[in-house]
């Protein structure tokens, strides 16, 4: 079956290619038929040396095709045969010039951006919100971040408004690159377009984190993807909304602002060097479902997604997160919000996230995807079904009915940080510099030693080299107390903090 790939909405060129084929999964069956006796790794030589107990979960097939780079499988590292091709097939059907498939997921495709563009002493302008894997994308680069604060309601973090990022290049003209979240975890979507011309009139390329968006090259009612907005490179978990394993993610490149050879380079001081080929065929097989079947199947999610939205609405003391109530923020309303993402609103019912999500999770056996203090979000995606719907919003009307507390004030404490700053020092040299643990009541106004984090979603409340503010403080003590988890932290329960040595800062 030959594939039109390219959609005049999105402005690709159209071809036709042939997305049937899944060559990495095509050239390990045939590895196997081979029957060649092992003596390579994996230890387990294609089963043989199976742990009984995961025999009984996993079979026989995930064994035989868990292989290593062999005669025949290409090389991850220097592609020239199926995984090359696997890699063009992806970049026709993502609508990529160029694409890499990564194993370590899309945190070594954030860090490996950032090292591809930036060096010791460069400047990035970032969201505020940026991952985690940003901010180690700065220590091992030595690059120097460029805050830019998003805008906040309700508890949440949006996205960041071109304005602030016009600003932010007036002040700092220097900057190698920038890097935006879009979208983010609660599926609010960056004017991108917007963002990605101020980028190219200083010509330095937009760098795109779009873990949460590999889904929206393949239906028209869907955001644009990033590339298809005019961004340089986007970064995508395609474990993440699509269908494959966990931790396979794919970066894609467009334009000639990236030394694709430098990117390369970076890719392999940040992969394992043994990848798995069954996170590699997973990608190539997921691939080709999109490519095929991705129009189908994500229209059949979003009828389900507008159910579940339709219903949870109606139920007293909830609300979902909707793109009509970011307009007002949007100056102009520019922002899209992924209509396959819900978020929903809980202090209507006297709960907190972490209380409804745990009421969800133990008493009525159904898992959000991220817990807040004011918000539990959902991942719908081609993976769940109409039963799966009906019991999401069963599941929501009865904790409306019978587990809704008095109505009580939960203040979510946001941050208070200027539009646009920099951090005390760099990244980089804050992560060696000599530290000291304080108590936490002696930790306002020293530098941060540590990366410091509610996870999921992995946005860091304190970054190394940040004054550590009481704002910031307050934000993780809330967590704590309404039953959240800190991570990055040598003191899960925020006793005590590492801060750097015999360096002091007032507040400004």
């Amino acid at each position: 079956m030959r594939v039109a790939i390219g959609s005049l909405k999105w402005g690709w060129e159209a071809y036709l290619v042939d997305q049937q084929q899944t060559p990495i999964l095509q050239a390990l069956l045939a590895r196997v038929k081979a029957g060649q006796a092992p003596f390579y790794t994996p230890g387990h030589k294609q089963g043989q040396g199976r742990p009984p107990a995961l025999q009984r979960v996993w079979g026989t097939g995930v064994w035989q095709t868990d292989l290593s780079e062999l005669p025949g499988l290409d090389h991850l590292f220097a592609p020239q045969a199926s995984i090359q091709q696997a890699q063009e097939l992806a970049a026709a059907a993502f609508g990529a010039e160029q694409t890499w498939f990564l194993v370590n997921g899309s945190t070594c495709g954030v860090m490996a951006a950032i090292l591809a563009t930036c060096g010791p002493g460069d400047r990035i302008i970032l969201p505020r919100n940026a991952h985690q894997s940003a901010i180690a994308g700065l220590v091992m680069s030595g690059a120097i971040p460029i805050w830019v604060e998003p805008e906040f309601e309700a508890g949440l973090a949006y996205s960041l408004n071109p304005a602030d990022v016009q600003l932010a290049l007036q002040r700092y003209p220097q900057v190698k690159a920038i890097l935006l979240v879009s979208p983010t975890y609660e599926g609010v979507c960056t004017d991108v377009a917007a963002i990605a011309n101020l980028a190219h009139q200083h010509q330095i390329p937009l760098l795109v984190d779009e873990a949460h968006g590999p889904h929206f090259a393949f239906h028209p009612d869907l955001p644009p993807s990033a590339l298809s907005a005019g961004a340089d490179l986007a970064v995508q978990s395609t474990h993440k909304v699509l269908s494959a394993l966990t931790q396979a993610a794919m970066l894609h490149v467009q334009g000639n602002r990236i030394e694709r050879s430098r990117l390369s380079q970076s890719l392999r001081l940040l992969q394992s060097s043994s990848p798995s080929y069954l996170l590699l065929a997973s990608l190539d097989a997921t691939r080709q479902q999109m490519a095929t079947e991705g129009k189908t199947l994500l229209s059949q999610t979003l009828q389900l997604a507008a159910q579940a939205r339709a219903a949870i609405q109606q139920i007293p003391g909830l609300s979902v997160l909707e793109a009509t109530g970011l307009s007002a923020l949007a100056k102009p309303p520019q922002r899209k919000i992924d209509p396959t993402r819900l978020t929903v609103n809980v202090t209507g019912l006297g709960l907190t996230g972490f209380a409804a999500d745990e009421i969800l999770d133990q008493e009525l056996g159904i898992t959000a995807e991220l817990p807040s203090l004011s918000h539990l979000t959902f991942i719908l995606s081609l993976g769940n079904t109409a039963a799966d719907i009906q019991r999401l919003i069963a599941g929501c009307q009865t904790l409306a009915v019978k587990y809704a507390l008095p109505t009580q004030s939960l203040p979510v404490v946001q941050p208070r940080q200027p539009k646009i700053s920099v951090p005390a020092i760099a990244p980089r040299a804050a992560w060696y510099a000599p530290t000291e643990t304080v108590a936490i009541a002696n930790a306002s106004h020293r530098l941060s030693a540590e990366l410091i984090c509610p996870y999921p979603p992995g946005i860091p409340v304190l970054l190394p080299g940040e004054i550590v503010t009481p704002e910031a403080l307050a934000i993780l003590e809330q967590v704590l107390q309404q039953g959240g988890i800190l991570t990055g932290c040598d003191d899960s329960h925020l006793k005590t903090l590492k801060v750097i040595k015999l360096m002091r800062s007032k507040l400004c």
